[in-house]
């Protein structure tokens, strides 16, 4: 008996692709990864062949499809309420690294150079509304 298998969900890397496939499993759905070992080793061929891929039987694919879309993807605070804009109160928050000073700049282009890492990068909230880009402080 020949089984249809349907991808759900595409990730550039496999730490991202193994959290969802987690979830997906603790619902008792039986989930595939494709490409997670050879992007595994060579991460810069990523993009190239389209990601690590999620994959399921076509008879679990509309409910491993309602659990990939229930997952927030937007950040949260240490207590799991949704983190606001300072700006606008939007709370499509996403956490992104950013090169915003010129020390921060050198380091990043010291580090690329002689291949060190961790680069030096400083994290900041974003707002997807307005673009602001902030500290949890603020």
């Amino acid at each position: 008996m020949s089984e249809t298998f349907k991808t759900i969900a595409v990730f550039q890397y496999s730490a991202e692709a193994l959290i969802i496939k987690g979830r997906i499993e603790s619902e008792g759905i039986q989930v595939f990864t494709m490409d997670m070992h050879t992007i595994d080793t060579d991460p810069l061929v990523s993009n190239a062949i389209g990601g690590v891929k999620l994959r399921v039987k076509a008879e679990d694919e509309q409910k491993a499809l309602q659990i990939v879309e229930s997952i927030q993807k937007y950040a949260v605070g240490d207590h799991g309420e949704p983190i606001c804009c300072p700006k606008c109160k939007g709370e499509k928050i996403v956490l992104a690294s950013t090169i915003d000073s010129f020390k921060s700049l050198v380091f990043f282009l010291f580090g690329f150079i002689l291949s060190l890492l961790p680069m030096y990068q400083k994290m900041k909230y974003r707002c997807e509304d307005c673009k602001k880009e902030f500290d949890i402080d603020e």
